[in-house]
Formats: C-alpha cells, structure tokens, sequence
C-alpha cells in the first residue's frame, strides 16, 4: 500500500464531497456526466485574500492564466488580481475578454510574429526572451507607427532551490541572459520602445519556504543592479512566483506570512533606484490548484494476479499530472477519496486506472479505498491547476471533461 496526499481542509468537513457547499452529485447532474472538474470560486477568493493581507502593499498579485484558463474561473478572478500573464496568443485573447491591455503581460519563448502584432495592437505588455524577438516587435512597431511596451524577461544567474521546475541558473530558452540584459534595455530605449521593466522567473512550485524569501531578494538585488547597469529605473518588476501546493504525502504548505513579512523587509532597504518601482508576484497553481476537483465514476471493479484495480471513465488524458507524467520524476500518489464515502475506513487496496489503452494511465497506485462498487465517483483533490488544458485530451477520442465553476 502506497501513501496518497493530504487532502486539503476544506474538503475534509463532510462525509460527501461538498464543493462550493454543493453536493458533487448535484453538481454532476449540472455537468451532465462524468468525467468533470469542479472549482471553488469562494476558495480562490480566500486565497487570493489570504496573500493580500500579508504582502507588502506594494507588491501587487498577477495571474498566470496557463494554469487554469477556463473562461468562467477567467472571470471570477480577473476583478480579483492586478495582473494576468499569458504565454500564447489564444491566451492573450482570453484575457482580452475579462481585462484591460494595460494588465496583461505576455511571455514565453517562440512568439510568432502575429502574436506580437496582437500585444501590440492590444497594448499589452511583451515580455521579451530574446534580443531577435525585442527586433521583430521593434520593426512591427515602426511599421504601425505604435509605440511597443517592453519589459524584459531575465535568465537570472540563480534557481529556486527546491522548484519542480528551475528556470534560472543556467542555460535556458526562458528570458535573456543577465548579463546580456543591460545592453538589451539601452537597445530598446534607444530605438523608441517604451520600456517597462524586468520579468524575472526562478523556478516553480516548491514547498521551501525560506528558499522561496531568499530567491526574492536576490531578485530584488538582481533587478537593481541590472537597472543601474542599464541607466535606467524599471517602472515594474515581476517578481515570479513559485509557490507550490502539497501534492503528495509529507509535503506542508508554503508559509506566505513569512514571505510577506521578508519580502516587506527587502522591499524596505531596496536601492534608490528601485524606489519608484512597482512590484508583483506572479502565481497560477497556488491561487486556483487547491480550489478544484475532479470527479470520475467507476466502470469496473477487477481483480488481476494479486491486485485489484478499480477503472474510471476518466483518466490521463484529463488530469496528465495525477497520473505522474507531467514532469514528475517519481511517481506519488495525489490525494484521493471515494466522494460517497469520505471518511469511510479501508477496506481494500487497489490501483485507480483510466479508460484509455496504455499502462500509463494510472491515476492513484496501490492505495487504501473503502469497498469500492460499480458507479462510485473517485474524486482527485488539488485539481484546479494544470488538469484539463495541461492533458493530452485528444487522445484516443475520448470526450473532453465538464468543467463548472461553483
């Protein structure tokens, strides 16, 4: 028997599974089938409280909508955050419907030429990952007689210890190079771009606190010394996020009252070149992963060898990371119940597979389950980042999850 992650507090109070106070058979009926995601719009407005209370007023709070992209979960947080950060034009226009140009930034390597036009035209802000990529938004720009917003995405000369994913520190596709940047912000100056600012992304989801307050400093220091480099005052500097949420057994939260705190501390003894600045985090899991759940019925209860396993009409192709093929290197179990059933004792051990034709789709791996009959509903917990737009959903023809806002 393998060990499943802890299941967040909120979900814990009943012995159904309540999403939004909604009971998950309702909201199936709602859906009109299985397999679904349910997201808590009340839980991610208390997340998005929470960390407001703690940061620094200074620092506001940007939304990265890959995410979790559904239009209505759009909606619902758009009023709630300063910002939201895309990485593909069909994301830009998804924002474009919930938010003013103004807020919306856009990264990511390897923009297509019609991508930059479409941030141009908008007004958005491009976060640029390459001196080619600031010369062809450059040329767009003059072609169009507009003035393009520029900030610049920096390949910082350190990690985020603890990150599932690093993104400084080393060669990357992500960002420029720091020591290549200064020259870059006097080339985009120069030639008339209205520049904004640095873009500064260390690595994602880690539960190390203290790594998480060290690798904002440094930041912070990097983001001055680039500035003065460059002979310039940045009018913003995204922070990047990384906050990660606890997935897997013995993994706790991360502490954002301490992050708060320090970040208030560095904030406060910044250089004077920093001054003027403003700041923002840039968070996706961490605001909306903890408010969503996927729901899953079970279509068969079988035994094999010495094994039971208990198959579901979703799968892989809906939640890809659960299964432990997105980016995991070991694979754990994800927190898992039976949602008739949440405080039911155990009474087998038993694998949780899909429906789709490959060993790979396993969603849970040996793990303790109450008995288990044709037509339960297998609930995953921390599904409401990266689930359904993060998975292979074209797969074998299968149709696509309901998705509800609740």
């Amino acid at each position: 028997m393998k060990p499943i992650g802890p299941i967040p507090e909120r979900f814990r109070s009943r012995s159904r599974l309540h999403v939004g106070g909604v009971d998950f058979a309702e909201l199936l009926a709602r859906a009109g089938d299985s397999p679904a995601f349910f997201y808590d719009r009340a839980a991610i407005a208390d997340r998005i409280g929470a960390l407001r209370a703690v940061l620094p007023q200074a620092v506001g709070i940007h939304y990265a909508i890959k995410a979790n992209p559904h239009p209505d979960l759009l909606r619902c947080i758009a009023p709630l955050v300063d910002g939201l950060d895309v990485a593909s034009g069909g994301e830009l226009a998804k924002a474009m419907a919930v938010r003013e140009a103004g807020a919306i930034s856009f990264a990511g390597p390897g923009k297509r030429d019609d991508e930059l036009a479409a941030t141009l035209a908008a007004g958005a802000t491009l976060h640029a990952e390459s001196e080619g990529e600031v010369d062809r938004m450059l040329a767009l720009a003059e072609a169009a007689g507009r003035r393009p917003r520029i900030a610049v995405r920096v390949n910082p000369d350190f990690e985020l210890r603890g990150s599932g994913m690093r993104m400084g520190g080393r060669a990357s596709p992500f960002g420029v190079d720091a020591a290549r940047v200064p020259a870059l912000v006097r080339a985009i100056r120069a030639r008339g771009g209205d520049w904004h600012g640095f873009h500064i992304f260390a690595g994602s989801q880690t539960l190390d606190t203290a790594a998480i307050i060290e690798t904002q400093a440094a930041t912070v220091a990097l983001a001055a010394r680039l500035a003065e480099e460059a002979g310039a005052a940045p009018a913003f500097v995204n922070l990047g996020g990384g906050f990660g949420i606890p997935y897997f057994a013995g993994d706790t939260p991360v502490d954002v009252t301490a992050i708060g705190a320090a970040l208030g501390c560095t904030l406060a003894a910044r250089p004077a070149i920093l001054r003027d600045t403003g700041f923002a985090v840039e968070l996706g899991r961490w605001l909306v992963g903890e408010a969503g759940v996927y729901c899953t019925r079970v279509v068969d209860v079988k035994r094999s060898g010495e094994e039971w396993f208990v198959v579901v009409d979703g799968g892989l192709h809906h939640q890809l990371a659960a299964s432990g093929n997105f980016g995991t290197v070991v694979r754990r179990n994800y927190p898992v119940a039976v949602a008739e059933r949440m405080d039911a004792p155990a009474a087998m051990t038993a694998s949780i597979v899909g429906c789709l034709c490959t060993p790979l789709d396993r969603l849970a791996d040996r793990i303790a389950l109450p008995d288990v009959a044709v037509g339960d509903t297998i609930v995953l917990f921390q599904a409401g980042a990266y689930g359904a737009t993060a998975s292979p959903q074209g797969f074998l023809g299968h149709p696509p999850p309901r998705e509800l806002l609740v």
